[in-house]
């Protein structure tokens, strides 16, 4: 009997040729009949993929022989809080593309990777280090996602930037808004690291002095800890699904936008030019349109 999972991964190395990986993953993909999204770019891949176990599992041991991505971290579906039933319907069909930047933060010529990685990130934490962190220092936390994501579930008292795009959050770095925290230790974490790989460097290009990245993001601190440690709430996913619990008492910490009652609902505009979202009860959704923006 098929096992449908899904698998998130991806690795920061140069790549000399996007557009023949691209060509690559793309048949490998299509001769797997897997379904998902692909992003490759100069500086390494990153994947969403859903598909049969055993096919996965052959998807991800023929990437592997890449020797750039023989270290390719791959999260799976069934043990992971974050896609506990993941199957390809979630992914109505296959998407692999070549773009400047695996993470798009507007800055492509700032991030340096080696065949080692990302050069000048922060210092990775694994759940159980984050814990003893925050034990013995007045540690800020910086959610590296947008603020939907972030309406949804984030770690307690965290500086929250209030953008929609990663671009957004270099310009509020650029504005000096968060220069306050420049000497003091902070946090980065995101749904499964890949974001913060990049915010890191960038943080410390601007004068942040101790930067630390939740290694493996929020999704491999609730495989840890679940609802029983720091983190608060629902976390947003990026399937048919938008968002996800750890545990069977994750509390409700989303408001509505447009009453303020406890939500952790995620809308879409229903505008075709329009690809905003938002958290909305569903009596406001039903009431007042389906767009903060247009009403």
């Amino acid at each position: 009997m098929a096992t449908p999972k899904v698998i998130l991964y991806y690795a920061f190395r140069p790549l000399a040729d996007p557009e023949a990986i691209r060509l690559w993953q793309q048949t490998l993909c299509d001769s797997l009949g897997l379904k998902g999204r692909i992003i490759i770019s100069p500086h390494g891949i990153n994947g969403t993929l859903g598909g049969d176990v055993d096919v996965l599992k052959r998807y991800v041991h023929g990437t592997r022989a890449y020797l750039p991505f023989r270290d390719l971290d791959v999260k799976w579906s069934g043990g992971s809080p974050l896609l506990p039933d993941g199957t390809t319907s979630d992914f109505p069909r296959l998407r692999v593309r070549v773009r400047d930047e695996v993470v798009t933060f507007g800055v492509p010529d700032e991030l340096e990777v080696d065949e080692h990685g990302v050069v000048g990130g922060g210092t990775p934490l694994s759940p159980a280090e984050l814990h003893a962190l925050v034990e013995r220092e007045d540690v800020v936390f910086l959610d590296g996602r947008n603020a939907v994501e972030s309406e949804l579930g984030r770690f307690k008292d965290a500086v929250r930037p209030p953008v929609s795009t990663t671009r957004e959050l270099v310009e509020l770095l650029d504005s000096g808004v968060y220069d306050h925290l420049k000497d003091k230790p902070v946090v980065t974490y995101c749904t499964g690291g890949i974001r913060c790989e990049v915010l890191t460097p960038l943080m410390r290009h601007r004068g942040f002095e101790q930067v630390y990245q939740l290694d493996g993001g929020i999704v491999r601190y609730g495989e840890a800890f679940g609802d029983d440690g720091l983190w608060e709430g629902s976390l947003y996913v990026f399937d048919g699904r938008d968002q996800t619990d750890f545990s069977d008492h994750t509390a409700v910490v989303g408001r509505c936008d447009r009453c303020a009652a406890p939500s952790r609902d995620v809308r879409d505009c229903d505008l075709g030019s329009c690809v905003a979202q938002f958290v909305r009860c569903d009596d406001c959704a039903a009431a007042a349109g389906r767009c903060a923006t247009h009403g």
